[in-house]
């Protein structure tokens, strides 16, 4: 496997983390991401759910990194991501700067790294004629 994927595993499984905290410890999630606001189950499972399709994304695109859709979906994810958060902070509130910096390395690695492996992984052209 080439170094994104397993940078990809390791995102993906941190995210399992986030999935984890969303569903059976929303107090964990508040203070680790929305610590300037309150959550309610909801939010966490709705969180959770979202949190789990970025999670699946990283781990497909880990083993698929020459599948062009797939790898688009799991770049766009971490754009959405990260837009998602910046509007937390910036316009609501609801997150304290550490915590969108936590995101934001994670977040911006990916980005940066599937941004300059983008051709990387395709395989060869072949010409019909």
């Amino acid at each position: 496997m080439k170094a994104l994927g397993w940078w990809l595993m390791l995102v993906g499984s941190l995210r399992l983390a986030s999935v984890w905290f969303g569903f059976f410890d929303i107090w964990a999630l508040r203070l680790a991401v929305f610590s300037n606001t309150t959550m309610t189950e909801v939010h966490g499972r709705t969180f959770g759910v979202w949190t789990l399709l970025t999670c699946t994304l990283c781990f497909l695109c880990a083993f698929n990194l020459e599948n062009k859709p797939l790898y688009l979906v799991t770049f766009l994810s971490f754009i959405y991501a990260f837009g998602h958060f910046v509007t937390e902070y910036l316009f609501y509130h609801t997150m304290a700067l550490s915590n969108l910096t936590t995101v934001g390395i994670f977040a911006g690695t990916s980005i940066l790294w599937m941004l300059l492996q983008w051709n990387a992984h395709t395989k060869g052209h072949v010409k019909h004629s």
